[in-house]
Formats: C-alpha cells, sequence, structure tokens
C-alpha cells in the first residue's frame, strides 16, 4: 500500500522551488495559484533568503501550492492517482494539502485556507512571544513530565525520540536549563507556539470563514494529524483542519495508522526529506520515496505503480459509505442493524481497540444498500462498513 504525506512549516530552504519552476505548466499552474494566495509565491520560493520564508505568512501557502503543484505533475491524469493511493496524510499546514490531494476541497479553496490560516497564526504569534523546541532522544515519559513541569505542550508527537515542545520563550528558556536526561533540545525556527492554546485566536477566524466552503468526502482515506483515525466525511475533514491550528500534530498516531493499514511504501511530497527520515525510524522495512527535485518524477512513478493499491473507496452519486476510523472490533448497533433507514448522524456501532472505543455515525443518513461487515469483525482504517442511498438521491 501506497501513502503520500505533505511536510509541514519548517520543510522550506531558500531556492527550493527553482527546479521545479524550469516547466512551464509547472510554472503556470503554480502562479495561479500564487494568484488566488494573493503572494508572489514564485519569488518566495526561488530567490528569497531563509528568514524571509520563515515568516508564517509566507512559508504555508508556499508549501501548499508546492504539494499541491507536483501531485498534477507525479499524476498527469489525477484520476488515475485514486488507484495507487492507499491514503494521504500531512503533517501539521501538509493537512490542507492533503485534504485538497484527496479532493475534499479544491485547490483553489486550500489556498485561502492557508492564506487566513498563516496570517491568522502570525497575528496570534506576535501576541505573545513564543517559540518551539524539538527534544530529540531520552525517555518518553521523562520528556513529557518535563514539558508538563514547565507548563510546555507537546505540539508535536512525531514518533519515537522527537517530541516538539511549545510555549513561552520563557517556559523553553527554564526547560533548556532542565532539560530531560539523555535527551537533545533543538530550537526550532518557526514564528510562534504552533498547535497550542496560544493559536486559539488563528482557529475563530479560520473557523468562521471554513462555514463557507463546501466539500466532497474524500476519494482516498485521509489520516487524521488530531489523532491517527481515517476520516471519510468532508466536513468532518474540514472540522479537522481548522481545529488542529490549536491542538497538538500526533504524527505518532498517524504512524501507527499506516502500520495497521500495512502500508509498504510512503511518498513524501516536496520539499521532502524531514517526513521520510520520522518513517525510516519509526517504520521499519517501510520503502520510502523523497521527492525533492523534478528530475526524480519518473522514479516517483515507479515507486507509485510498484506500491499502489485502490483505497475501494470511489465515490457514486447515487450512494455513500461509512467507514472504519481505526482498527479494531466492529460490534454493530443493535437498532441500526434491524432498520433499513438511518438519520443523519445515526449511530451505527463502535470499533474497539486495544486502546479505546470509538464511535462510527452515519453522518448523512440513508437507506441502508449494504452492510459491508459483520458484527464482531476485524476491520482496518478506512475500511468500508456500510453503504447507503442519500436521501433525496435519484
Amino acid at each position: 500500500m501506497l501513502v503520500i504525506v505533505a511536510p509541514g512549516q519548517g520543510a522550506q530552504s531558500p531556492g527550493f522551488l527553482t527546479p521545479w519552476l524550469e516547466d512551464p505548466t509547472f510554472a503556470a499552474r503554480f502562479e495561479w495559484l500564487s494568484t488566488v494566495a494573493g503572494l508572489d509565491l514564485v519569488d518566495y520560493g526561488t530567490h528569497a533568503d531563509a528568514e524571509t520564508i520563515r515568516d508564517t505568512k509566507v512559508a504555508q501557502p508556499l508549501l501548499v501550492a508546492t504539494g499541491l503543484v507536483t501531485a498534477l505533475a507525479l499524476f498527469p491524469h489525477p484520476g488515475d492517482a485514486f488507484e495507487r493511493i492507499g491514503a494521504v496524510a500531512g503533517h501539521s499546514v501538509g493537512e490542507i494539502a492533503a485534504a485538497a490531494g484527496a479532493r475534499v476541497i479544491t485547490a483553489e479553496q486550500a489556498m485561502v485556507l492557508v492564506r487566513e490560516r498563516g496570517k491568522a497564526m502570525a497575528e496570534a504569534s506576535a501576541a505573545t512571544p513564543t517559540g518551539m523546541t524539538a527534544v530529540l532522544g531520552g525517555d518518553r515519559e521523562e520528556v513529557l513530565a518535563g514539558l508538563a513541569r514547565h507548563g510546555l505542550t507537546a505540539a508535536n508527537d512525531n514518533g519515537p525520540g522527537q517530541v516538539v515542545a511549545a510555549g513561552t520563550l520563557e517556559q523553553l528558556e527554564a526547560f533548556k536549563a532542565d532539560p530531560p536526561a539523555k535527551a537533545r533540545l533543538v530550537p526550532l525556527s518557526v514564528a510562534g507556539a504552533f498547535h497550542t492554546h496560544h493559536m486559539e485566536p488563528a482557529f475563530g477566524h479560520l473557523g468562521h470563514l471554513a462555514r463557507a466552503v463546501s466539500t466532497h468526502d474524500p476519494r482516498t482515506r485521509v489520516i487524521s494529524n488530531r489523532d491517527g483515525q481515517v476520516v471519510h466525511d468532508g466536513r468532518e475533514v474540514l472540522r479537522r483542519l481548522v481545529g488542529q491550528i490549536s491542538h497538538p500534530v500526533r504524527w505518532d498516531l498517524c504512524l501507527e495508522t499506516m502500520e495497521d493499514l500495512g502500508v509498504t511504501g510512503i511518498l513524501e511530497m516536496p520539499p521532502a526529506g524531514t517526513l521520510t527520515g520520522i518513517a525510516k525510524r519509526a517504520l521499519k522495512g517501510v520503502e520510502t520515496f523523497a521527492l525533492k527535485t523534478p528530475d526524480q518524477l519518473d522514479d516517483a512513478r515507479a515507486f507509485c505503480d510498484k506500491h499502489g493499491e485502490s483505497a475501494g473507496m470511489e465515490n457514486s452519486p447515487t450512494w455513500r459509505m461509512v467507514v472504519s476510523p481505526t482498527k479494531g472490533t466492529f460490534h454493530r448497533d443493535e437498532a441500526a442493524g434491524a432498520t433499513d433507514q438511518l438519520a443523519a448522524g445515526a449511530v451505527i456501532g463502535e470499533v474497539a481497540s486495544s486502546r479505546d472505543k470509538l464511535v462510527v455515525t452515519a453522518n448523512h443518513g440513508g437507506q441502508v444498500v449494504e452492510w459491508l461487515v459483520e458484527d464482531g469483525d476485524l476491520v482496518s482504517p478506512g475500511q468500508p462498513l456500510l453503504r447507503l442511498h442519500p436521501h433525496g438521491a435519484s
């Protein structure tokens, strides 16, 4: 199975976009998304220095536009992509690129959202001097206890040996003076304490704008940063995109879901390297491909052909599917199993795993066409559970 991932802020470097813009088609598409964002992303991706592209207002649209246009270069016939992609995921702002790639929102909607997200987060960052520090190594429990002791948040949990602490500069300085045993602290070049309560003003602004955004259910599995769950409802994907601004990124749980899915290959969109590096440490035996320059495109397509398989989640205008958010045992709700009509939001059952129990609902409601699993069946993340004929469908 192939998973495509999109990196978050901090992956950018000066001039990384230069070789990509030598392709006239890539350049024209990129200029279009730059126009939508109202920023000269071409200049930022080719001539700007590290400090300039560190600016949240610049970095976030630059990364999302790069991911979206590269996806079209990788898959010249976009519809073919979903016969190969088993799941998508994005780290932090990379989730916006992943959502657009899965066809939850359009590229233009993605650029407006990320433009406003970057501006709002930059404003929130300016309110209080805050920052982030990577904590590499050390005992996990000791690291988390140290963060709690100094009032810091584990804003990114990236898997074995890498937690990112976030908070005020004073809190980070105190933590630096009292580090966990056998841990190395690396201050990050970011504008503020992202994915913490310090970003709540940005959350409110983006949430207001998101009310006007139309969505579609994804064409492949979308693995959520929030908790590693597979989300197959477009409105829920959008809700989580907004909420992640002030909530920690649980990339460790995303990696667990990839393992549960049986991933064999992970391809990272440019500017690539960070997420494939994490995957190499966390998912032993899984092949990775860091797509950095356009001369790698043929090899990247071969990688996709080698690992690709359809997620089996193709949408039809005459029915909808309810899927499992995680790995576990499915227990069907008695009332749902006894009816052929479900109201929007009706509970169809729960998925129980060793970690927790998750209630599964039919967000859209409709006529039951087919149960795709039985009570007590083991299910995987994103596995279809129930097929529904929507109310009002012709």
